[in-house]
């Protein structure tokens, strides 16, 4: 009788797995790789464009608040005011002229600063963190020749800085903004001597327009025309020009 064989019989090796490791010699090595492009002249110079690009966007809060521009604004646009013409000359003309005067004032030191940090840069010489360390030392210097002891003393001491510190290491997050509230008092100082004749020239008018009974009679309208002629005849804006570049002298 012939013998049958049992469908469930296979041969042993038939369904056998193979191994792990022969799985593992025969599987792809899945790897991810990333080609970085080489830095070149090229790149170099999108790195220094890029950097002037942020240094031109942030270049009026720098002329704000690390110039004379605060100081010379406040006192021109104090003297429009104290003359009874709040918009003679326009705002565009204060604005431009205290532009060139701060690029006057500012002369020396934008001059050091090309000398010691951007004429290196542009030759090859230094890095940009060395050029931006060498541009610090003029400014610093002309932070700190008109910032008083005491707005300094209070930044520092609310950064917990000790003190006495040497000039060289005061920190820029504490002397730039000392250097700002001593330039609002200095404008301010200047503003007041400025406003005081002009204001004796208020009362002498509103006391005269009183005594006739023209009380009606606006006096700032009455004393327009003596206060212009007496800054006319004292050349009132040479004078004030001259007093803002004294005080940087």
């Amino acid at each position: 009788m012939p013998e049958v064989s049992d469908p469930f019989d296979r041969p042993s090796n038939a369904g056998t797995a193979p191994d792990d490791d022969e799985e593992a010699e025969d599987a792809p090595d899945a790897s991810i790789s990333v080609d970085f492009p080489e830095v070149t002249e090229n790149t170099s110079n999108s790195v220094v464009i890029i950097l002037l690009l942020t240094v031109l966007s942030i270049a009026p809060s720098l002329l704000v608040l690390c110039t004379s521009f605060t100081r010379i604004v406040i006192v021109l646009s104090l003297t429009r005011n104290a003359l009874g013409l709040p918009t003679v000359p326009p705002q565009q003309v204060v604005v431009g002229l205290s532009i060139f005067l701060t690029l006057f004032i500012m002369g020396p030191t934008l001059s050091e600063m090309k000398e010691v940090a951007l004429d290196p840069l542009l030759a090859g010489e230094i890095t940009t963190g060395d050029a931006l360390d060498a541009a610090q030392v003029p400014l610093r210097e002309f932070l700190l020749a008109h910032t008083r002891e005491g707005e300094l003393e209070l930044f520092l001491d609310a950064s917990d800085t000790p003190t006495p510190i040497a000039r060289d290491e005061v920190p820029l997050n504490a002397l730039v903004p000392a250097f700002v509230l001593s330039e609002l008092k200095s404008g301010f100082i200047i503003g007041f001597v400025i406003f005081v004749p002009f204001l004796i020239i208020d009362l002498v008018v509103s006391a005269v327009l009183m005594a006739l009974g023209m009380m009606m009679l606006p006096p700032s309208f009455v004393s327009l025309p003596f206060k212009l002629l007496l800054f006319v005849m004292l050349d009132g804006w040479m004078l004030v020009v001259g007093t803002l570049l004294t005080s940087y002298g």
